[in-house]
């Protein structure tokens, strides 16, 4: 149903910069990616120059947006940008809105409401429910997302909240759940690269914590820095098949798509050593947990 999407996707944090997300795009369509998520950070989208620059430098990739605020930017900013992009590339662009977090205002007032309000506005400027996602975690957004549009994007979250989310939003939305990942099978290495990724600012923001407890874990391991526990199901770490068993789990709880977030160490900023690693070694579905089991 979601084909398009494909099975992974590529999602690129805001850190790496426009330019060097921009340039990284082409390579991550003929190395199989056919979403590539861009992670907006907490700034208005506006003009949505990064989105439309890297639709320019692919062919057919979908490029998803992760996600817009929807205090940021008005509904209908949003709408007239998206119809102007899609009517030089064609449907080629996957709005992902959503709240943010109300640690980083000083209004946060009705936020279901707000949300509502958007969505309608969307649809009253001719925005098609399918061009959106949202950025769900709980059940009233979630259920919203399954009803209003496309689907869900869940960011920091485990297959436990993948199979919940599913049963929430029912058995036809897209529901694509983003994942970190480190290429090491050094454990040490992938909690130094992966802890300050999930520390800052997640474990300070109470939609996320309280999601994570709601979900397997504890008060003490969202505290502080984490803990291991929680690091190792947030970063997955490992070989690019170890990678895949363990995304997978995601597609087995019900996920049609995933994104991979690839995070790497300070002194080798690029992301693309690792998605060219995992891209010719993904499996087809399936195949990993055949040679799982004969192990």
């Amino acid at each position: 149903m979601y084909e398009q999407y494909g099975t992974y996707g590529a999602w690129l944090n805001p850190s790496l910069g426009d330019a060097d997300r921009i340039d990284c795009a082409p390579e991550l369509e003929d190395l199989g990616f056919q979403t590539i998520w861009m992670g907006i950070g907490p700034d208005p989208v506006g003009e949505m120059k990064l989105v439309e620059q890297t639709l320019a430098e692919t062919r057919t990739a979908t490029v998803a947006t992760a996600i817009i605020n929807m205090w940021q930017d008005t509904p209908e900013s949003v709408a007239h940008q998206y119809h102007r992009i899609v009517d030089r590339f064609g449907p080629r662009l996957l709005l992902g809105l959503g709240l943010g977090h109300p640690e980083s205002r000083s209004s946060y007032d009705r936020p279901y409401h707000r949300m509502v309000s958007y969505l309608d506005a969307l649809r009253s400027s001719e925005v098609p429910d399918e061009a959106v996602v949202i950025g769900a975690l709980g059940p009233k957004t979630l259920r919203l997302a399954g009803e209003r549009t496309l689907g869900a994007h869940p960011y920091l979250t485990v297959p436990e909240h993948t199979r919940y989310a599913r049963e929430v939003m029912g058995a036809n939305a897209f529901l694509a759940p983003e994942h970190k990942v480190v290429l090491t099978e050094d454990p040490a290495e992938a909690r130094t690269i992966g802890r300050p990724a999930v520390q800052f600012p997640y474990l300070g923001l109470r939609n996320y914590t309280s999601n994570l407890v709601r979900h397997g874990f504890t008060d003490r391991d969202v505290a502080g820095s984490g803990s291991d526990r929680l690091i190792d199901a947030l970063v997955l770490r490992g070989s690019p098949h170890a990678i895949y068993r363990r995304l997978d789990e995601h597609l087995d709880n019900g996920a049609n798509h995933v994104g991979i977030q690839v995070l790497t160490a300070k002194s080798d900023r690029s992301p693309m050593p690792a998605y060219r690693a995992l891209a010719p070694n993904r499996p087809p579905r399936g195949e990993v947990h055949h040679r799982a089991a004969d192990k």
